[in-house]
This record gives structure tokens, C-alpha cells and sequence, in this order.
């Protein structure tokens, strides 16, 4: 299989040949906004030294963290700077994963069974770390007769490896892997995701937590990359997506993911998810 350098490239192969990609980087392309796409994502990280914003939740990113985040999840790399972060980034097609799944063998378990409590960060030792890096070897390297089964083979036994893992994390007793030192903001966050169905306006959000609307976007951009109205629009849309795959019409959809406007709802998910609600539906269900 092919290795990628782009993130951006990858997740495109992915989504158009309804497949799984695997990117191995080094550098940063230009950051993304907050952003879903519609395959599930494995973020591994090698070197370190960058924080993730997933939904309302911050973590710091340690050498040996790995992040599973799924198709209605929004996400953005924050901390971007110059110095080199080194990770492999893996995108799946949910209808993939499906199929070389089992009756007995659900390989989608560590993409969706995770509740609202449960983090998106785990942490693999040496001994877990060499053996990712093993199995994704295996699929970059397959070449010549039978490289397609022999690269599929590989993700099914890194699916089974990392699901294993997954599973057993879930039935101890754990902690919460979210380190941040940005209460302020977690608090904005936590009350944007309380009431992402109302009307949130900056206004609303400065007399809330009396701060003044420019300071609240000074500290919200600083600490997240990314805008406000961005972040309520990106939680709306993977709202969005959600509901249309539980079957609501799209303006049932459109009311209860907080658009109060229609036009406004169809040009916002559009843009971020290529194709219009009505389409999005169409092929869900």
C-alpha cells in the first residue's frame, strides 16, 4: 500500500474508494479548522508535543498516545508550530471495517462504544508501541503477487490487535486521560455542547460568563485554534450527520442541531461534508 505524507490526500483515497489509508508524517500541511470526515481515524503519535481538541475535550499528545476518534467526532490538531511532529495517522471507511468484520467480531468496537465519560487517549507501552509499528509496516510493505490480500490481512490483524486492547482498557477501572490547564475554556465548551441546540450567540456566551465577547475569542482562539462560531458549526454538523443516520428528515435535523435557519443549515453542511443533507440521508440510510 501506498504511504501517504498527506493527511489531507489520505483521507481523500479513503472516502473515495470506500477503503482504509494510512498516512506516516513528519511535518505539518496547513492546520485544518475543526473538521469531521466520514471515516474513522487512528492518530498515533510518535514524537509528541501537540494537543488535540476532540468535540469539547482537550488532550495533550505524549510519545505513544493513541487517539480513536469516529466518523461523527470533530476534531483539530491545535498547537501548531514549526518543530517536527512525527505521527501515523490511519483512516478507515466505516463500511469497510464493516465487512471484514464478524457475527462474533465487531472490529468498529473501539470507534463506537465509547460513552460520554470515556476518553478518545489511550496510552501503548514499548512493548504495545513496537508492535503497532510492526503491523503497520506490514501493510505499507506488501508488494507484488497477493499485496492486496497480504495489506488487508495486516489491517485485519491490527483492527483484532488494537480492539483487544481497546476492550480490555473499558473493563478496568480507569481514569480520565484529559489534561488540560484551560478551565476557562472547558467550561465554555462544556456550556456550547449543553445548549448546542439553542441560540448561541456571542453575546449570550459574554453575559453568561461575564467576559467581555472580545476576550472570550481571544482566550476560545488561543486555546483551541479555532473560532467560536467554527466550533459551534462543526458540533452542529457532526449533530447533524448523527441524526441523519438515525432517520429524521433533514428539517427535523436542522431544528434540533440549533440552525435556526434552513439555507444556512444546507450551505454550512455542504461545505463540510461535500454533499447536501438530503444526499447525505439518501446514502445513509
Amino acid at each position: 500500500m501506498k504511504e501517504f505524507t498527506s493527511n489531507k490526500e489520505a483521507i481523500q483515497y479513503c472516502v473515495e474508494n470506500k477503503y482504509f489509508s494510512l498516512a506516516h508524517l513528519y511535518s505539518n500541511e496547513k492546520p485544518m479548522d475543526m473538521h469531521i470526515h466520514d471515516c474513522y481515524e487512528i492518530y498515533y503519535s510518535i514524537s509528541g508535543g501537540k494537543q488535540f481538541l476532540i468535540d469539547n475535550r482537550f488532550y495533550n499528545i505524549e510519545p505513544g498516545d493513541i487517539f480513536f476518534i469516529n466518523q461523527y467526532e470533530s476534531h483539530r490538531l491545535t498547537q501548531i508550530e514549526a518543530s517536527i511532529h512525527e505521527r501515523i495517522v490511519i483512516s478507515i471507511h466505516p463500511d469497510y471495517l464493516n465487512n471484514i468484520s464478524s457475527n462474533l467480531t465487531d472490529l468498529s468496537y473501539c470507534f463506537t462504544h465509547r460513552d460520554g465519560d470515556f476518553p478518545h487517549k489511550f496510552h501503548l507501552d514499548s512493548e504495545f508501541g513496537n508492535r503497532f509499528i510492526y503491523l503497520t509496516h506490514k501493510i505499507t510493505e506488501a508488494e507484488g503477487f497477493g499485496s492486496d490480500l497480504m495489506e488487508r490481512s495486516a489491517l485485519t490483524e491490527l483492527m483484532v490487535f488494537l480492539n483487544k486492547f481497546f476492550y480490555e482498557f473499558c473493563h478496568r477501572k480507569h481514569t480520565d486521560a484529559v489534561t488540560t490547564n484551560h478551565a476557562q475554556v472547558d467550561d465554555i465548551l462544556s456550556y456550547i455542547n449543553q445548549h448546542i441546540s439553542e441560540d448561541l450567540t456571542l453575546d449570550r456566551l459574554s453575559e453568561h460568563f461575564y467576559l467581555s465577547s472580545s476576550y472570550l475569542c481571544r482566550i476560545f482562539k488561543s486555546t483551541t485554534g479555532t473560532t467560536i462560531n467554527k466550533y459551534i458549526t462543526a458540533r452542529r454538523i457532526t449533530i447533524a450527520k448523527a441524526l441523519l443516520n438515525e432517520g429524521l428528515s433533514v428539517t427535523e435535523t436542522c431544528e434540533k442541531c440549533g440552525f435556526n435557519d434552513y439555507s444556512n443549515f444546507l450551505k454550512a453542511f455542504t461545505k463540510a461534508v461535500g454533499i447536501s443533507p438530503k444526499k447525505y440521508a439518501r446514502f445513509s440510510s
